[in-house]
Order: C-alpha cells, then sequence, then structure tokens
C-alpha cells in the first residue's frame, strides 16, 4: 500500500474542515451584524471556545483583532495606563513630600504661638511681670 505525501490525512482534512467550519460561522456572524467573539464562533459552529484557543490560535487573534482586544493592543492599552498612573504617583509623592515640609513648618509656627500664648497669659494673670523696654 503506497502513501501519498500530497494526500491530506483524515485527521489534517478534519482540521481543514473545521478550520472552514469557523471560518463559515464567523462571516455568518458578521453577515447578521451580531457580536463576533471566540463563544459565539464556537456556540455557531458547534465546538467548544477552548478547540479555538488551543488548536486554531491563528483564529481566535483574527477575531480578537476584529474585536480590538488583540493582544498587542491590550498590552499598549495597559502600558499607556501604567505610565499615566505612574506619572500620577509621582506627582502625588511630590505633594506629599511638599504638604510634609509645610506640616513641619506649621508645628513650628504653632510652637512658638503656643509659648507666646504662655507668656501672654501669665502676664495677664500677673505672675509674670513685663520688663521695661
Amino acid at each position: 500500500m503506497s502513501v501519498n505525501p500530497n494526500k491530506p490525512t483524515g485527521q489534517t482534512r478534519d482540521r481543514q474542515q473545521t478550520e472552514a467550519k469557523l471560518r463559515l460561522a464567523l462571516k455568518k456572524l458578521r453577515e447578521r451584524g451580531a457580536k463576533v467573539s471566540i463563544s459565539g464562533i464556537a456556540k455557531e459552529a458547534g465546538v467548544s471556545s477552548a478547540l479555538i484557543h488551543n488548536r486554531y490560535p491563528s483564529l481566535a487573534e483574527e477575531v480578537r483583532i476584529a474585536v480590538g482586544k488583540d493582544i498587542r493592543s491590550q498590552r499598549n492599552k495597559n502600558e499607556n495606563l501604567l505610565i499615566q498612573e505612574r506619572a500620577k504617583n509621582q506627582a502625588l509623592r511630590v505633594e506629599v513630600a511638599n504638604l510634609r515640609k509645610e506640616i513641619i513648618d506649621l508645628a513650628s509656627i504653632n510652637e512658638a504661638l503656643r509659648a507666646e500664648l504662655t507668656l501672654q497669659s501669665a502676664i495677664s494673670t500677673g505672675k509674670v511681670s513685663k520688663l521695661p523696654s
């Protein structure tokens, strides 16, 4: 029995048929104007979404791109958000440092005023007399 290397085996033929069913399901969803998703395509084709993710990653990526959820754009979006959050974080750190300095200055002023109040209270009660200048 001779084997023709150009003739697809049963497994290859089944993969090709399944991929054709998946692409047809994608086409049908687009024509109907239905929401295109991996689970929607899987349901339309009568397969599991895991099969698409595991056996047909190029089709899964094609669907993600069509929906705007491809891995690269998600990564870029998340990276941009991270950069923005880091900038906000840095600005907040500077603000906190400035506020801490202000607290220290206010605490010093507060202590000076407290000492002045104590002195003025003592003068007003007659416990301390003010020396002539």
